[in-house]
């Protein structure tokens, strides 16, 4: 029975293995498709962007025709007496329809509206691809956001096994008597501080996936991590000048913005023009039936014809929404000069980013490479006996601090490139396919 008790668990175990590596990493894109499809900012965006889309058949309307139909179906009893004479009473039944038909020649509010859908129509687009392209950094910053909480983690966890040996080391000082009680108090509030650091690390990883959870709807599992030897690209063009020339004329917000200009510029004309007359075309048809028991009669109605209204005096109301809306044309200005500010800055910022990063990038691997390099030597010192195996696990804990910082200034980096490329309004998925193959699976 043993052997095959143990063949069992063995078969159990290798069915786990296999489970266990068959389990693919989460890379980059496929978390944003995800989110494409689950986020709650994104699909409000989307969905105000297709009610934006219906001011363009709105501003139509008011210049096709509109056509109503009315009916009725009355009762009437008329009772006549006259003093000094025999009165007399009678009773029917009244019915009719009509239909009536109006369209417009000449409202010219109504003109400036519709070309004023089109504007409302280009402002709703643009808010809908900056909101795009939030979707795409808010998915980029959640995921390196874990992953350097696992790197963080993982250095936080290095520099505790350092602290613990040599807590351990300084209480086998004490009890022989080569050190005081000092030291090992020393070693062990710098042990507790490590826990400590331990403990928030793990809550930073837990709040971190959350968050990315937030945005994706779901837990995404593992993630890739990026490469060892990825190398990243400085920006092209290589001139920061011509990025913030982009930024100003071509971003999103300064499209958004433009067109709210316009939006407020058709509105004071808009306004305006409830001082101008109106022309319409105008038809009516229609019966009307008197179900008289003495006089039955029905009349048919047929008319067309010409329709002029001329506004004369409305209590001043026309005049103050058109300063309304010129107050607020000015305003939309003064929003246009600042998104375009706001645009270069915002590039400035990113391609700087980009540029120091990757100096920043360049100097932190030369010191991961020294890092090792200390590492090794403390080995082989230890090994021979000049060096003791806190000497290691120390150099090991620098290496450890040196990759976590690498890693985040890598994603500060490839961040800051995306952000770039959103402050010119450039960015897209096409952006997290060329970065993509720089991540694998842990």
């Amino acid at each position: 029975m043993f052997p095959h008790r143990l063949a069992v668990r063995l078969n159990i175990l290798a069915g786990s293995l296999l489970v266990a590596g068959s389990v693919v990493a989460a890379d980059l894109l496929q978390v944003y498709r995800e989110a494409l499809v689950n986020d709650a900012q994104y699909a409000s965006a989307r969905a105000t962007v297709e009610a934006g889309r219906e001011k363009l058949p709105q501003g139509l309307a008011g210049l096709l025709p509109t056509i109503g139909a009315t009916a009725n179906s009355v009762w009437n009893q008329n009772d006549y007496s006259p003093k000094n004479s025999p009165g007399w009473s009678r009773d029917f039944n009244s019915n009719g329809w009509n239909l009536n038909l109006t369209q417009p020649l000449f409202r010219w509010q109504n003109i400036v509206q519709y070309d004023q859908a089109h504007w409302q129509v280009a402002q709703a687009e643009a808010n809908f691809a900056q909101a795009s392209q939030d979707l795409i950094l808010r998915v980029a910053q959640a995921y390196f956001d874990v992953l350097y909480a696992e790197e963080n983690l993982k250095a936080v966890r290095a520099a505790k096994r350092s602290i613990a040996l040599q807590l351990e080391q300084a209480k086998k000082n004490f009890e022989v008597g080569t050190a005081t009680i000092t030291d090992t108090h020393e070693a062990q509030s710098r042990y507790d501080l490590a826990s400590a650091q331990e403990l928030a690390g793990e809550n930073e990883l837990q709040v971190r996936q959350y968050a990315l959870r937030v945005i994706v709807g779901k837990d995404v599992g593992t993630l890739s991590r990026l490469r060892a030897e990825a190398t990243l690209q400085p920006p092209q063009p290589a001139s920061m000048e011509k990025w913030v020339e982009a930024a100003e004329n071509d971003s999103f917000s300064v499209q958004a913005q433009q067109a709210a200009v316009e939006v407020a510029s058709r509105e004071v004309e808009r306004q305006r023009a409830g001082h101008y007359p109106t022309l319409d075309a105008v038809a009516n048809y229609g019966t009307n039936k008197t179900m008289s028991s003495n006089n039955p009669l029905e009349t048919d109605v047929r008319n067309i014809g010409l329709q002029l209204t001329i506004p004369l005096y409305q209590g001043g109301a026309v005049n103050s929404r058109t300063r309304e809306a010129a107050a607020n044309r000015t305003a939309a200005a003064s929003s246009l000069e600042n998104a375009r500010r706001s645009a270069s800055l915002a590039a400035k910022q990113a391609y700087l980013g980009v540029v120091n990063g990757l100096a920043q990038v360049g100097a932190l691997h030369a010191a991961l490479v020294s890092s090792k390099s200390a590492l090794e030597s403390n080995k082989l010192g230890y090994e021979v006996g000049v060096r003791i195996n806190i000497d290691v696990l120390n150099a090991e804990q620098q290496v450890y601090l040196t990759t976590r910082d690498l890693a985040k200034a890598r994603f500060d980096t490839l961040l800051a490139q995306l952000r770039l490329k959103a402050a010119v309004g450039a960015l897209s998925e096409t952006d997290l396919e060329r970065i993509n193959p720089l991540f694998e699976a842990q």
